[in-house]
């Protein structure tokens, strides 16, 4: 018990520190596409920037992500049993190798950057097209050093050091505000130059500290049985990644059949769902997953066992009270969040509507982050892709009935449906598939935590109502009339998991009160 006691307060006080620091992030991110906003407007500069951006996002994005995700496991593998040694050698033999890809890439990038702008962007001419061929060229450059950098990140990470990566991040968002401001006062051409620039620092800034925490760079190129077994498990993890992109662009080319502003309104809402899960779940799983590795490295179940059901326990602990909350405060959010400008009440109500539904599988979405990373230790990477796969086919067809009765919204609940069927998919294999593997091993700790989450939102939304029954907008703002009610329900819940005895509310109160 004591172990898991330390296991669980490790993972919390980390997240809570990494949430802040995302959330710090978050705000520079928004302070950037202000300051884009004031100096480029909806201009086609604009256009061509963001478009430029998001070819080679959608391009590289999952790749990076199938390249660090499949890293972990064979790191651990190799350094847990034959040393840091020949776990430093692996890891340059990837970077190495990632260099020549990237590099090669970006030169096929540069050269045909026209190309890929008259097939990617065909509804862009004249010199609109011209600047958008110009950034993809000065972009394409920028995957050699994030690729480069998110395995350095993967390793800091496997070794337990997760706050100076986030901080790194910083590089990037602050090159890009000075980059606008520079372009805007001599030559919009620049503007793409920030990205790449603030990639570069952060691999340069991560490369020192994985240095200073012992790792012995070696110029070496060879393609071993690790370097072919990382790729065996890149591939599956790259196609899982990339449904999530065709269940969005399924969702967007339905809803550009309605009315006008669907589209919109469900970006806005899948936004904001996002968002939430990037500073609460997104940090726990990012914790979770190397610690899980090297327990299955090292053949130690019972602990493996430990942090999957810590893991769990978290995760439900903040996404099911986050997605209750949600839900019934979906259109007070929207207005706080959006409402301004010719963003009017008509806008509000379509998207709240989307908010709704997204945020009814928030919890689902939580557990299948943390599931997928439980199958990817113990270098599983096809079943999650399978389960993707079936999850998108039930989507879709979700997406054509449900489209008819509840337009845009059926979109959104379509999504939070196959969610959940994910979740029974990726539950059932673990099993069944895993016997050794317990994700649950406390149904009862579950129900309570529910009970809790359940009577606290209902208490905060008696609040509201109240506050809302008595006081109007112009006595209190519309950030403070949430507010209360969300503090009632945050204190609440906290009241009411005390007095149910879950463990991970002592642990949480200790950190807040820096005891041991």
């Amino acid at each position: 018990m004591g172990n898991n006691h330390g296991i669980a307060r490790t993972i919390v006080q980390t997240a809570i520190l990494m949430s802040i620091l995302t959330l710090i992030s978050k705000c520079f991110g928004f302070l950037r596409e202000m300051v884009m906003a004031n100096y480029y407007g909806t201009t086609y500069i604009t256009d061509a920037y963001v478009m430029a951006f998001t070819i080679l996002s959608v391009l590289f994005g999952g790749l990076i992500y199938a390249i660090s995700a499949a890293y972990i496991p064979l790191f651990s593998k190799i350094s847990e049993k034959k040393g840091e040694v020949e776990g430093d050698l692996y890891t340059s033999r990837i970077i190495n190798i990632l260099l020549v890809i990237t590099i090669l890439i970006s030169i096929i990038g540069i050269l045909f950057s026209k190309g890929i702008i008259s097939i990617l962007a065909g509804g862009f001419h004249g010199e609109t097209a011209e600047l958008a061929s110009f950034y993809v060229k000065v972009l394409f450059s920028y995957i050699i050093f994030s690729s480069t950098a998110s395995i350095l990140d993967s390793y800091l990470q496997y070794k337990g050091i997760f706050l100076s990566q986030v901080i790194s991040g910083y590089l990037v968002s602050i090159s890009t505000i000075a980059a606008i401001i520079i372009s805007a006062h001599y030559n919009y051409h620049y503007l793409a130059f920030g990205v790449v620039i603030g990639y570069a620092l952060r691999y340069i800034v991560m490369n020192k500290i994985a240095k200073k925490n012992k790792y012995k760079y070696t110029l070496t190129i060879q393609y071993d049985q690790h370097v072919k077994e990382m790729i065996k498990l890149a591939v599956p993890t790259f196609i899982g990644s990339y449904m999530l992109y065709l269940n969005q662009f399924v969702d967007k080319t339905i809803a550009s059949g309605l009315t006008e502003g669907s589209i919109a309104a469900l970006n806005y809402a899948a936004l904001l769902n996002s968002m939430i899960m990037g500073i609460t779940i997104t940090i726990l799983t990012t914790i979770i997953y190397p610690k899980l590795t090297k327990a299955n490295s090292l053949e130690q179940y019972d602990k493996f066992n430990s942090i999957i059901n810590t893991g769990l326990n978290l995760v439900v602990l903040i996404a099911l009270p986050c997605s209750l909350g949600a839900m019934v405060y979906s259109d007070p959010v929207i207005q706080l969040v959006y409402e301004r400008g010719v963003f009017d009440s008509t806008a509000t109500a379509m998207t709240s509507s989307a908010f709704f539904y997204y945020a009814a599988g928030l919890l689902f979405m939580s557990v299948n982050d943390l599931m997928i990373r439980v199958y990817y230790s113990i270098h599983d990477m096809k079943k999650p892709m399978v389960y993707s796969a079936i999850s998108v086919i039930i989507n879709i067809i979700l997406n054509f009935v449900l489209v008819q009765y509840m337009a845009h919204s059926g979109l959104a609940l379509a999504t939070s449906i196959a969610s959940l069927c994910s979740t029974v998919m990726l539950y059932l294999g673990l099993r069944y598939q895993y016997s050794y593997i317990r994700v649950f091993s406390s149904g009862k700790k579950l129900a309570k935590i529910a009970v809790a989450a359940i009577i606290s939102v209902g208490i905060s939304y008696i609040i509201y109502s109240q506050i809302s029954l008595t006081l109007n907008s112009v006595t209190l703002t519309r950030f403070m009339q949430l507010l209360i009610p969300i503090a009632a329900a945050a204190i609440s819940y906290l009241f009411l998991l005390t007095m149910l005895k879950v463990d991970e509310v002592k642990l949480l109160k200790k950190i807040i009160k820096r005891k041991s």
